[in-house]
Order: C-alpha cells, then structure tokens, then sequence
C-alpha cells in the first residue's frame, strides 16, 4: 500500500510578480519560482507563451484562490509583428507558409485594418496555443501536425494602437479582455493587408491591476535571496487581496465572521445589492463572499489562515 507524499515546502502566501523572460514557459517560470521561495503550493495565473515577456503574477499558497480574477482580468501588450511572412502558429517560432516579397503597406492601410478589430470580435483559437481539447493542449496536437475544428469565441479588444513602423515591423499596443490571442490578430491583419504577418516580439505590460513596472525578474529576486535569504524575497510578495481590488470591501466583526467562516450567510449593513465582496475580519483579509437573494453576504471562497 503507497503512503501519500507529504507536501514539502514553506506555507507562504502572497503573489510574485514576475518580469517572465523570453524563452521561458509560465509552468517552468513557475516551478523556479515556487523553488526560490521553496513554497508547498503555487499556481500560475494564465499562460504566457515562451516567445513572450513580461507581467505574469505567480500566487503562493492561499493566493492560489484568487487567481482565477487574474486569469478573467483584463490584459495589455506590446508587440512588433513582422509584414511579409505568415506563419503556421502566428509567430516567428513557426514554420514560414506564406512570404511575399513585394508588397506596399502605408499607414494608412493599417490604420484602416484596424478598425476592424476594435471592440467586440470573433477569434479562431490558433492551434499553437495552450487551449485544452478533451484534456489535451492544442499546441500537442500541432506539433504531431494534427489540426483539428475550433470554434470561434468572442473576446473585446478595447484598445489597438499604431505605435511605429520600421520598414517591414509594425509595433502595436493592445488592451483586451481574456483569452484574447494577440498571434490571431497579428496573422488576421496580414491577411487583411494582403501580405502575411507573424509576431517577431510580444510583451505583457499589464494583467489585471499589475503593471510591468511592479516586477522583477528571475535573476533579481535570486539575488535578492542570495543577499538576505528568504526575508528580502518575502517582502517582495503582494498582498493577495490586492488582486481583487476592485471589488467591495466588506468588513466584519469578528463574531460575524465565525458564523461566516462555518458557511452561514450573515447580515452586515451597507452591502453592495449583488456580486462579489471582499472580506475582512477586523481588517484582516479572510477572503471572498457574495450577496445572497436574500441581501446577505455569504461565503465563496475563505482563507485558511
């Protein structure tokens, strides 16, 4: 009879913002986070692809309950794309199927491209991408040179902006909902362009309410360890309600939260009539709860403290 693994590692909680590095997968950008904080728990908040850089929040521990808000929360990017050449997964990581040689793009073609994708679209996921069919990723079925049916899925680019052009590469900035694949809307443009495109760079700048300038990389954080041990590292990790600061604060006594903390419902005066709250005992982030029919707040997902 096998006997369980015990979980090994720190009970941490807190959220890494991660400057992730080009190259590098989220899930192993993951696992060297979890082992520089030597975490028992932790769990990433949406994939980044290797070729891209930039914000991806990490949650450790009790975090890991908030991490489906990042994962539904709005995003930013940065790319240049590459005119001319179209490939097979989007971007520059794949294999060439289109290349035109002799084109003429101005601004204001793009310009006029555009528009077509601001707001409300339909997107085909790309089969490079790390969407689960039955359990299995696309991007497995790509590589075996499977291509299945997909279907369309309606995201909301809310922004999307010229920024420069450079003989062939144009860089664009985008702001989007979730699950919004920026290697469609570069492959979908040059298909409107008439020239092919592929993204040659790709940088998240923003997820939720996490901007690039809040992160650090791999390399800082393993110095910091090296200069002060898990104390320097710890004090870089964000509070995990901060993921969730735009929904309303609930505070509760602390008899209130007993009740609340055993699953009842409880009454509280100036609650919000519906949706999602976040809770404090005493100040004392305790998790999230939601406005019942009858006006109560009630338990949704609790912090193990």
């Amino acid at each position: 009879m096998s006997r369980r693994r015990r979980n090994r590692g720190r009970s941490i909680n807190g959220i890494v913002l991660l400057n992730k590095a080009c190259g590098l997968s989220s899930n192993a950008a993951l696992q060297q986070v979890k082992k520089l904080y030597e975490a028992n728990k932790a769990g990433h908040t949406g994939s980044l692809d290797p070729l891209a850089t930039g914000v991806l929040p990490l949650c450790l521990g009790e975090a890991t309950k908030v991490s489906q808000f990042l994962l539904d929360s709005d995003k930013r990017y940065q790319t240049k794309i590459k005119l001319g050449e179209r490939t097979d997964s989007g971007d520059k990581t794949g294999t060439i199927i289109q290349s035109v040689a002799d084109f003429s793009v101005s601004e204001a073609d793009i310009e006029k491209e555009l528009a077509a994708f601001r707001g409300e679209i339909e997107q085909l996921p790309p089969m490079h991408s790390a969407l689960k069919v039955e359990g299995v990723p696309l991007y497995k079925m790509a590589r075996k040179g499977i291509e299945i049916e997909r279907e369309k899925r309606k995201v909301t680019v809310y922004e999307i902006s010229l920024l420069n052009i450079a003989e062939d590469v144009i860089e664009l900035e985008i702001a989007c909902s979730k699950g919004t694949y920026i290697r469609t809307i570069a492959d979908d443009l040059g298909q409107a362009l008439g020239c092919g495109a592929n993204i040659i760079e790709l940088k998240r700048t923003q997820a939720g309410v996490f901007r690039e300038e809040d992160c650090k990389d791999i390399e800082a954080l393993t110095e910091l360890k090296m200069q002060g041990g898990l104390e320097f590292i710890d004090d870089q990790l964000i509070p995990m309600d901060q993921a969730i600061a735009e929904l309303p604060e609930v505070n509760l006594p602390s008899l209130t939260a007993s009740h609340l903390k055993n699953g009842q419902a409880v009454i509280v005066r100036h609650l919000p009539k519906e949706g999602l709250v976040r809770l404090y005992e005493e100040e004392q982030f305790i998790g999230i709860g939601c406005i019942d029919d009858d006006g109560k707040v009630a338990p949704r997902r609790l912090i193990v403290s």
